[in-house]
């Protein structure tokens, strides 16, 4: 490349790096123009929001004591609620255990209660209902006997012959 080639490009890139810097100088005032008339627009809207937020401020200071008070009475409610629950849980567990213990035993007692009474009928029936069924059977014997003796009138052997005879 040749001396004047490389000049002219050398004075190129000035050119255009001067250019550009006018075209920043340019931009930078437009920022600068339209950030001042945001703060004119913004100014009253500040001077009007610094009462509220300082009555912001006091009612938070007001309002933070009451809300750490409450803070805290919620922490040792929740400590004592769970003490209760503890509690609670040990009673429930307690209960469980000895009506688990009650409902053993009452299983023990009506076994034991239901085998008596099966081994009470079968004495009952042996002792009571054995002789009751015999006496029963003497008597019906005796009904039987009675009845046979009741009845003397009997019909002849001949009567009977023939009624058997009618009857073949």
């Amino acid at each position: 490349m040749s001396e004047d080639v490389f000049r002219w490009a050398i004075t190129i890139g000035v050119g255009l790096s001067s250019l550009m810097t006018i075209a920043m100088a340019g931009a930078m005032f437009g920022v600068y123009r339209t950030s001042k008339r945001i703060e004119e627009k913004a100014n009253p809207l500040i001077e009007k929001a610094g009462p509220i937020v300082d009555k912001a401020r006091s009612i938070v200071d007001t309002a933070e004591p009451k809300i750490r008070d409450i803070m805290d009475k919620a922490q040792e409610m929740t400590v004592t609620m769970k003490e209760q629950v503890t509690k609670l849980d040990v009673l429930v567990t307690e209960t469980s255990d000895r009506a688990r213990l009650q409902l053993d035993r009452i299983e023990v007692v009506v076994d034991d209660t239901v085998t008596r009474v099966q081994e009470t009928t079968a004495a009952v029936q042996g002792t009571i209902l054995k002789p009751v069924r015999e006496v029963n059977g003497v008597v019906s014997g005796l009904r039987a006997a009675l009845s046979t003796l009741a009845r003397r009138n009997r019909a002849s052997v001949d009567h009977a012959t023939q009624d058997e005879e009618m009857f073949i």
